[in-house]
């Protein structure tokens, strides 16, 4: 399998769990795989869980789980036929005191705040924006509306206000109780939905490190689906360590011409703030059913790529699809082949930047280092996994090995773009532990006599953040 920078997030459901095919995906090119709290009771995560973990193990390589939570459920209630068929013009009622189930005329709310946050003239957007109803007036709990673009509704189906501005919490009940159960098989990171500001992330941050044995701490994803986010986008970002470009919600709410030109804005900032970014929704969405990917979702998996995105998401492709594996294969070699047509800058990257920690300055160097050099590899030895990040937001063609005594760090470092991650038992003493590092590559094939690579480490070994010193070496 060639060398691919680009990372793949694929989701665990009915389609992708039997073992087997599990670990053929993660063969494939997984890197990360995403738990969805939208389904399944407690047990179903972790049977889920540790379902990962032995594929993984029986592939020979480690893969993050990211435990994805559900958030507000801001919702239709049910119907008693299943779903209705709305049409344009018609008449049609939220109501939030119904207690019955729906039909033609109206149906309840699992959002029960939705009549006080909305007022006539507003415009819904049901079943990620395929229904359209603007409201006509709001009295009491019902909300009378009139559809304008109409479709089939069926139960449960989303609700988004056009241009944002529903203030149901990031957190719920549910989701503080799903943190106790993903620390409990120390997920590797959480994603978190529907975050408006900096204190969602702040609160899920101090509710996984309540419930972490051990002294785990996740990476938290902020995930960005709300029109409320984008203008606080940089403080979620500093309270975060990465945000998902969740063009499902987002995209209903901010209007679907707006999102690629924020997509990429997206990327770039999450990059400037050292900071990892996956890309989400329908990326290969027709290959649910198809065994090929449409041509113009070739290109958008590519323009992710190309726009420097650490990894790219699979969802109902891998949950639910007919082909997950098929998928994965496709997503990896587009991956690749879009990362061969990459414009390096590694110069203009550095222009007007400073550094104020060593740590980071030596990152730094080791990449302008073997840049120019032609070095075959970057080898980081890290034990937070910090230097291999700062490392991997600068788009170079040299791969970035990060080697860490740290199965947690090794996990975390997944989903960095253009860094691979490997465990190796390093020795407290600096020399034997540099003959260790080069003797493990030369194992896996990565170098060979003659090769040229750049090593960082820090002298003492083993403390976070004492990355200090900068070694080129020419294989004997």
């Amino acid at each position: 399998m060639p060398r691919r920078a680009t990372k793949i997030v694929a989701t665990l459901g009915p389609a992708s769990s039997d073992p087997a095919l599990l670990e053929q995906m993660i063969r494939a090119g997984v890197n990360v795989v995403r738990l969805n709290f939208s389904h399944g009771k407690t047990q179903d995560h972790i049977d889920r869980a540790q379902l990962v973990r032995a594929a993984a193990q029986r592939a020979g390589r480690e893969v993050a789980i990211m435990a994805d939570l559900q958030g507000p459920k801001i919702r239709v209630g049910k119907f008693a036929e299943g779903k209705v068929m709305l049409l344009p013009g018609q008449k049609f009622v939220l109501d939030a005191a119904r207690t019955e189930l729906g039909d033609i005329a109206a149906v309840g709310l699992d959002y029960k705040a939705l009549p006080r946050e909305v007022k006539a003239g507003d415009v819904l957007l049901l079943n990620d924006g395929l229904i359209v109803i603007k409201v006509d007036a709001v009295q009491g709990a019902a909300i009378h509306t009139t559809v304008k673009l109409g479709g089939e509704l069926s139960n449960n189906k989303g609700i988004n206000k056009q241009g944002g501005g529903l203030t149901a919490s990031a957190l719920t009940a549910k989701d503080m109780e799903d943190i106790r159960t993903a620390m409990s098989f120390q997920a590797d990171y959480v994603a978190v939905s529907f975050p408006k500001s900096a204190t969602d992330m702040e609160m899920a941050r101090q509710l996984c490190n309540v419930a972490a044995e051990d002294g785990h701490r996740p990476g938290l994803i902020a995930k960005i689906e709300r029109a409320e986010a984008i203008p606080h986008l940089q403080e979620i970002l500093l309270a975060s360590d990465g945000i998902m470009v969740a063009r499902g919600d987002l995209a209903v709410e901010v209007g679907n011409a707006v999102m690629p030109a924020l997509q990429k804005r997206m990327i770039k900032v999450a990059r400037e703030f050292d900071k990892v970014v996956i890309t989400a929704t329908q990326m290969m969405e027709s290959m649910i059913t198809n065994p090929v990917p449409t041509r113009a979702e070739v290109s958008d998996v590519a323009n992710a790529v190309l726009d420097g995105t650490d990894a790219v998401m699979l969802s109902a492709e891998t949950a639910a699809g007919k082909y997950p594996l098929e998928t994965v294969i496709e997503m990896a070699k587009i991956c690749h082949a879009a990362e061969g047509g990459e414009n390096f800058m590694l110069e203009a990257d550095f222009s007007g930047k400073t550094f104020s920690r060593i740590d980071q300055t030596i990152a730094m160097g080791a990449l302008f280092t073997a840049h120019h050099l032609g070095a075959k590899a970057i080898v980081a030895m890290t034990d937070s996994g910090s230097t291999a990040l700062w490392m991997s937001r600068h788009l170079i063609q040299v791969p970035i090995y990060a080697l860490t005594s740290k199965v947690a760090t090794q996990r975390k470092m997944t989903l960095y773009r253009n860094v691979r991650p490997l465990f190796i038992d390093t020795s407290a003493d600096r020399d034997t532990a540099l003959r260790e590092a080069e003797n493990d590559l030369r194992k896996r094939g990565i170098v060979q006599s003659g090769d040229v690579y750049a090593i960082t480490c820090g002298e003492p070994m083993g403390s976070p953040g004492g990355t200090n010193m900068l070694k080129i070496c020419r294989v004997s």
